[in-house]
C-alpha cells in the first residue's frame, strides 16, 4: 500500500508541474483578463497619426514644438486589457503616463501622445509601453532645436 501512496504522490507532482509549465507566458506576451495573450507587436513613433492610429509620418527625431505621437500595435483578444505609455526625459523625470483599457479583437492600433505648448526642452527621452502593468517595450527618440 505504501509504494501505491509513493507511486500517487509521484504523479500528482509530475502533474502539477505540468501544469504550471503549461501555463507560462512565452516572452513579449501578456496574458489579458480573460487569460487570452495580447502580443505588441509594433510602437512607432510620428509627428502625425492617420484615423486608423497609424503614423503617417514616422520619425525618432522632433522638434522642441511638436506633438509626439506613438501608435501601438497589438494582437490577441481579450475582454479587457491595459495599455499604458510612459514618456520620460533623459534623467529619467516622467514626462507624462497614460493608460488605455482596450479590448482587443486580433489586431489593434492604440494611440498615445505627448504635446508641450511651451515646448519640448532638447535632448533624448523615451516612451515605455505597458501590458497589464508589464514593461513590452521601449522607443527612443530625440528633441532637436529647429
Amino acid at each position: 500500500m505504501r509504494h501505491f501512496n509513493r507511486i500517487s504522490l509521484s504523479l500528482c507532482l509530475v502533474l502539477v508541474l505540468v501544469s504550471i509549465a503549461c501555463n507560462r507566458k512565452a516572452p513579449g506576451d501578456t496574458i489579458g483578463t480573460t487569460g487570452t495573450a495580447v502580443k505588441v507587436t509594433d510602437v512607432t513613433l510620428g509627428r502625425a497619426i492617420g484615423g486608423d492610429k497609424a503614423i503617417t509620418d514616422a520619425t525618432d527625431n522632433f522638434r522642441p514644438s511638436d506633438t509626439i505621437y506613438a501608435s501601438v500595435a497589438t494582437e490577441g483578444t481579450a475582454a479587457s486589457t491595459s495599455l499604458r505609455a510612459r514618456w520620460t526625459y533623459e534623467d529619467g523625470q516622467v514626462v507624462d503616463e497614460s493608460t488605455r483599457t482596450i479590448a482587443p479583437n486580433n489586431r489593434e492600433r492604440t494611440e498615445f501622445h505627448i504635446a508641450k505648448p511651451n515646448g519640448w526642452p532638447t535632448g533624448k527621452y523615451q516612451v515605455e509601453v505597458f501590458v497589464d502593468g508589464r514593461s513590452v517595450e521601449t522607443k527612443k527618440f530625440e528633441v532637436k532645436a529647429d
